[in-house]
């Protein structure tokens, strides 16, 4: 099965860890994007075999604020909230 799990720890400062499981191989991209739709970071984007990931993201670079992360493979799409807190 495919899921995208809420990052952990929410709110963050700067890092998070950010959990999703594929349910078949194929090429996955995990993104983040600001509150307007900007993207500010590309976490992965490369092929990737079945089952569960683990993917830490330091957002020492970024402003406080609300971010989404939005990952993508094959035909599965999801989009998650996050906040930092600095």
């Amino acid at each position: 099965f495919y899921s995208l799990e809420q990052n952990y720890p929410n709110p963050f400062n700067p890092s998070t860890i950010i959990n999703f499981n594929l349910a078949k191989s194929g090429f996955t991209s995990l993104k983040i994007y600001d509150v307007i739709g900007n993207e500010v970071a590309v976490i992965l984007n490369k092929e990737l075999e079945a089952g569960p990931y683990q993917i830490a993201f330091d957002a020492a670079n970024l402003p406080s604020g609300v971010y989404m992360y939005t990952i993508n493979s094959g035909s599965f799409t999801e989009t998650m909230k996050m906040m930092l807190l600095k």
